[in-house]
């Protein structure tokens, strides 16, 4: 009896183990901790993706005429939005979702082609598509980060190449924000980058704002 309880413990430090080595694990359950004490009305805008949605702490801000729940976190791609779909989009019943995601999957080891990520782009809308058939989804374009000048070609075919898929998709838009973040000459604009220069200060989510604005739904 002994033995058998021992190894049920084992197994349970196992399993507690291997769910505590998943990516972006403690982020997931700081949103589980959140939903407990106080979980979400329904019928917000869901903002789902990667860094440059976790920095955005005041995103409510920017769109007070809107509810907006943000579940970005860490650096993720687009796998772990999938991955952790049961616990960052299933549990909330949102009226629209907005994605931002793609950037780092270009960041992995040897890169990806541009078509992989329009894959898990369609990928993670089909999956979505299971719980919320009618949901509307906004996928918000790669933004040309000065840090990742060596990324761009393949962003911004993605980027291409997901416009297209969405047009073929009911209930899916797509928002450019990547032209706006440039100057006339084609250069990116410095000033509205943090010291990284990767993720955003306030000019650039100034610059978000007004681009996104007109596609969340009232």
């Amino acid at each position: 009896m002994k033995a058998r309880l021992l190894l049920f413990f084992l197994f349970f430090i196992f399993l507690q183990t291997q769910a505590q080595n998943k990516p972006f694990y403690n982020e997931i359950q700081y949103f589980k901790k959140q939903d407990s004490s106080s979980f979400p009305p329904k019928n917000t805008i869901l903002f789902i993706g990667s860094s440059s949605f976790t920095h955005w702490k005041d995103v409510h801000q920017y769109f007070p005429k809107h509810q907006i729940l943000n579940r970005g976190f860490g650096g993720s791609s687009l796998p772990h939005l999938i991955l952790y779909a049961e616990d960052i989009i299933f549990p909330y019943h949102p009226k629209q979702i907005v994605i931002y995601c793609g950037e780092n999957d270009f960041t992995a080891q040897g890169g990806i082609a541009p078509e992989v990520a329009v894959n898990r782009v369609k990928e993670l809308i089909a999956l979505i598509r299971t719980k919320y058939p009618k949901v509307p989804i906004a996928y918000i374009s790669m933004k040309p980060s000065p840090s990742r000048v060596h990324l761009l070609a393949g962003m911004k075919e993605a980027n291409h190449q997901i416009e297209s898929m969405l047009k073929t998709m009911k209930k899916t838009s797509y928002i450019n924000v990547y032209d706006a973040m440039l100057n006339t000459d084609g250069s990116i604009k410095q000033e509205i980058f943090l010291a990284d220069n990767l993720h955003m200060n306030a000019k650039g989510y100034l610059i978000w704002q007004k681009v996104i604005e007109p596609y969340l739904k009232k």
